[in-house]
């Protein structure tokens, strides 16, 4: 039996972790700094480099979202109301740009900082040297942010550095939220694609087989949250462009270009699936169509070779696409809605697992025979898009993104509870806290009972 999550004094203490940064879209890192009270991480092995155009992920084997995620970011919470109550953490000025070997009183204040987070372990506190383990203390923190780890402290690092310990408390407590609202049954095998970190994960007995790199709703078409299951893997697929698309992209185009349709290998079809001229269709028009667009199979078509099937009431899936100049980016926040994923290939290999005769060679070889072909899998796949800001893996290690759309503010209106009631509440504990009197403190690791 696991004994109890947390330990209560008069007010529970614990120590924790900083916040994300400017691009949320970069994926999810290697494990980082645990909270205090634990040994610091041991900074791993660097990705392996990915194929050329493609942004590299974390190969971390923990998955963003498992079984106990919600008790774990409550008790991450607990631990960042603590930080807050005692002040936050050390700010840099703005103006500060460190890099291994410099030195300064900046170098001392950044010390602080990555203690506060175990980032840097207490006993590094002096010293106004960016020596080896400050620079390997910065890596992991740019790791549990989404940030590229280059050691340096630069102008995305250091605004992340300096996200006040409340913004982060918010982001905790909007993820909680939203992890409440969710209806999920984990599988056995499982996909999870988190919006925030721009990336989606295959895992297969709470292990994660293979991170992808996504490209996600851009704002103003935000890709939404949802749990359903995957049933089916298209190759070479159609495209029937949806209403919001259609009278967003497709009809200012055609008005301004009437080829527009036909250089696009695009069909207008009737209700009953017949081809239309698109000259008799008055493109001017604002009413709805009672009429479909669709996209031929092949070259240039908007969900590329291979399209992962999974019903939902948004009309959305998991895509290839012929625009992979996005895969290579730290900001991927580009697609309309449906996610588009890179390497998308192998991931049809893992779906299909569990029908004979199609592997890699398989799958390929019927994309080029051009032919549409759908496999339904032997054994549907649960899926889940979520929107996490926050989030702790199971060891321990806090993980932050930016909220592109905005979202975490509106999560955390509709609750009404403060931080710590919150993370209390979550935790099946308590909080005695009187407004006239000072908050006794016991500084216990949320981590010791364990």
């Amino acid at each position: 039996m696991r004994k109890a999550l947390f330990s209560l004094a008069i007010s529970i203490a614990c120590v924790t972790s900083a916040e994300a940064q400017t691009a949320p879209s970069q994926s999810p890192n290697r494990p980082a700094a645990k909270l205090a009270g634990a040994r610091i991480a041991a900074v791993p092995a660097k990705p392996a480099v990915k194929p050329e155009g493609i942004a590299p992920v974390s190969k971390s084997p923990l998955p963003t979202f498992y079984g106990n995620t919600y008790q774990r970011i409550a008790a991450a919470m607990l631990s960042y109301t603590t930080i807050d109550l005692r002040g936050g953490w050390p700010t840099l000025p703005k103006t500060a740009q460190l890099a291994p070997g410099a030195s300064g009183p900046d170098v001392v204040t950044l010390r602080q900082r990555l203690i506060v987070t175990d980032d840097l372990a207490p006993d590094q506190d002096k010293g106004e040297l960016f020596d080896e383990k400050v620079e390997e203390a910065v890596k992991r923190f740019q790791s549990r942010h989404g940030l590229t780890e280059t050691g340096s402290i630069g102008p995305k690092t250091l605004a992340a550095l300096n996200v006040p310990v409340k913004e982060r408390l918010r982001q905790l407590r909007a993820t909680l939220d939203r992890i409440s609202e969710l209806n999920f049954s984990f599988g056995q095998r499982y996909v999870v694609v988190n919006i925030p970190a721009a990336v989606a994960e295959a895992v297969d007995g709470d292990t994660v087989q293979k991170r992808y790199v996504v490209v996600v709703g851009k704002v103003g078409r935000a890709s939404p949250t949802l749990t359903t299951t995957i049933n089916a893997v298209n190759l070479n697929p159609t495209w029937t462009v949806p209403l919001g698309i259609f009278k967003a992209d497709v009809r200012p185009r055609m008005r301004r270009d009437p080829s527009y349709v036909s250089r696009m290998r695009m069909r207008v079809l009737d209700a009953n699936g017949k081809e239309i001229d698109p000259k008799s269709v008055d493109w001017k028009s604002d009413r709805s169509p009672n009429f479909s667009v669709r996209q031929d199979s092949g070259a240039g078509n908007a969900l590329g070779a291979v399209r992962i099937d999974m019903p939902n009431k948004y009309s959305v899936y998991m895509h290839d696409t012929n625009h992979k100049e996005h895969f290579s980016q730290d900001y991927r926040f580009q697609s309309s809605g449906c996610a588009r994923v890179a390497e998308v290939r192998d991931l049809a290999v893992w779906l299909l697992a569990d029908n004979p005769g199609w592997g890699r060679k398989e799958i390929d070889a019927a994309i080029t025979t051009g032919d549409r072909k759908t496999i339904n899998l032997a054994h549907k796949v649960p899926v889940a898009w979520v929107y996490f800001t926050g989030w702790v893996t199971k060891d321990d290690i806090v993980h932050f993104r930016d909220d592109v759309y905005d979202h975490d503010d509106d999560e955390v209106k509709v609750s009404g509870l403060s931080p710590m009631q919150t993370a209390a509440r979550s935790a099946g504990g308590f909080v005695l806290q009187s407004a006239e009197t000072k908050p006794m403190l016991k500084e216990v690791s949320y981590l010791d009972s364990r």
